[in-house]
């Protein structure tokens, strides 16, 4: 026997499984967060300034790049799961499809466009002299 009443199976109403994945996608990238973030207030206060060249020097280094990409996957990963619940919850009608398509646009922009800020200056050697 299935699950719920028979008109509601007809109908295909009810449980479509995926809010669990959604809450256990949605705590670990808090989690990552967190951790990440820590990782980040820390390696800064540590440097002895926060000058474009320290920065720089400092990003350049796979040890700090890497954990920065890190970063920006799990906070716009984060932001897109908690938005498309908001919109989820409270858009009902036909708009709701577009503001989804929207913030899935959203964040995949921004995210890239964060990426290759962060590949940019770790890639990019500081010269001394005239610009190239």
């Amino acid at each position: 026997m299935g699950n719920g009443t028979s008109i509601g199976r007809v109908r295909g109403l009810g449980s479509a499984h995926e809010g669990t994945h959604h809450w256990v996608h949605q705590r670990l990238t808090a989690g990552s967060n967190l951790i990440l973030m820590l990782w980040l207030i820390v390696s800064l206060v540590r440097l002895p300034n926060l000058g474009y060249e320290t920065v720089q020097a400092w990003l350049s280094a796979p040890i700090a790049a890497v954990p920065m990409i890190l970063l920006v996957f799990s906070v716009f990963y984060h932001f897109r799961l908690g938005l498309q619940v908001v919109i989820e919850d409270y858009q009902h009608d036909e708009t709701r499809i577009v503001l989804l398509t929207l913030l899935n646009y959203f964040t995949l922009a921004a995210g890239t466009f964060a990426i290759f800020s962060i590949l940019k200056v770790a890639f990019t050697a500081t010269t001394t002299g005239a610009p190239a």
